[in-house]
């Protein structure tokens, strides 16, 4: 194996990303900076509004926006790993 591994190429579009994946020998690329990632998918149907305190409020933003992530995405987040 070599001990200097490459950046990952450029992938434009999902094809070239499925392509490289099936072709690609995976342990020759740097993968140092991939993290875990969640995909929404089931239907949201139901709402949940609640009032906070506004210091709470953008406790919550600045928390999302460090995650890179919507604010009520995040706040969904909390909601699953809590009752998981």
């Amino acid at each position: 194996m070599n001990s200097k591994r490459q950046p990952l190429p450029p992938l434009p579009n999902d094809e070239a990303a499925e392509r490289f994946v099936a072709e690609a020998d995976l342990s020759q690329y740097d993968l140092t900076g991939f993290a875990p990632m969640r995909f929404e998918i089931e239907p949201k149907s139901s709402a949940l509004h609640m009032r906070l305190p506004t210091s709470l409020l953008e406790a919550l933003k600045a928390k999302a926006r460090a995650k890179g992530v919507p604010y009520t995405r995040y706040v969904r987040m909390l909601l699953e790993a809590d009752v998981a």
